[in-house]
């Protein structure tokens, strides 16, 4: 058993070698380009880092199996579970995309560079006198035709749940709707992300962690968990978008939100969901 295991070692070594190797490789393409991308503020931009996120996925083993469809309609903004970084991959290889993140994440290794190069909307939660400006930053992406996407939770979870879903965080989506245009509205999009297998089998509560992020593990050793595990496979359910407009109330909005992410999370970690 042991010279068995050892060999299994050893192609996993080389195996997680050579995607590194890979998208490295790809990195070092496609970040001056990028760079240069956003000095101009070229629409490639917006497109480039989906093809990034779409390798990563595929180095680090994670298949994607989509259920509904992204709203064609704009300005749409997408509000999604969150229980790891992954999920910052997933949803960006499905759509060009930007992200609402603490400004906390700015300053992470290698992740906070590339958010940065994905020019992500970094908010100071804390600072109220700053929010007039982060909110119309958001408004003004959106405004764009750009995709934000929100995780309303706020932090990561374990991925066995959604956590409550902080109505304070859909201000953006009010502010995102024009002053004095009486029938504008924002359309809000539920997007559960459910981690459900690993190499092919389901996944139960002892393999979630490898899945989820809750903060308290650190980065290097959960990186190593999941390249360990090879093949993981992940359903992102699009459900009905939501208008909203000017009067709606952030709360009702939130309560609706946080129920159809809890039942698309559930259906998929309880097997009700067929592909």
């Amino acid at each position: 058993m042991q010279p068995e295991a050892g060999r299994l070692g050893l192609v996993n070594g080389l195996r997680i070698g050579v995607m590194a190797v890979v998208l490295g490789l790809f990195s070092a393409v496609v970040i001056p380009l990028q760079l240069l991308a956003l000095r101009f503020d070229w629409r490639l931009r917006r497109r480039l880092p989906r093809y990034w996120h779409k390798l990563a996925l595929f180095c680090l083993g994670i298949r994607i199996h989509t259920h509904g469809t992204l709203d064609p309609r704009r300005p749409l903004m997408i509000a999604a579970n969150h229980a790891s970084w992954k999920d910052i991959l997933v949803l960006g290889s499905l759509a060009d995309v930007v992200f609402i993140a603490k400004t906390e994440v700015a300053a992470w290794p290698i992740f906070g560079t590339l958010a940065r190069l994905q020019k992500t909307i970094f908010v100071v939660r804390e600072e109220k006198r700053r929010t007039g400006d982060q909110v119309n930053e958001i408004a003004g992406r959106m405004a764009d035709g750009e995709i934000v996407v929100l995780f309303p939770e706020g932090t990561t979870s374990d991925g066995n749940r959604v956590l409550s879903v902080k109505s304070s965080l859909f201000g953006a989506a009010a502010a995102a709707l024009p002053k004095g245009v009486d029938d504008a509205v924002v359309h809000v999009q539920p997007v559960a992300i459910a981690y459900t297998r690993i190499q092919g089998m389901p996944m139960g509560r002892y393999h979630r962690p490898i899945a989820g992020w809750p903060g308290d593990v650190g980065m290097v050793s959960h990186l190593k968990g999941v390249l360990r595990a090879g093949a993981l496979d992940v359903d992102v359910t699009f459900g009905e978008a939501v208008d909203f407009r000017q009067g709606d109330n952030r709360k009702s909005l939130a309560t609706h939100v946080e129920s159809r992410l809890r039942d698309m999370l559930l259906a998929h970690l309880r097997g009700r969901h067929r592909r």
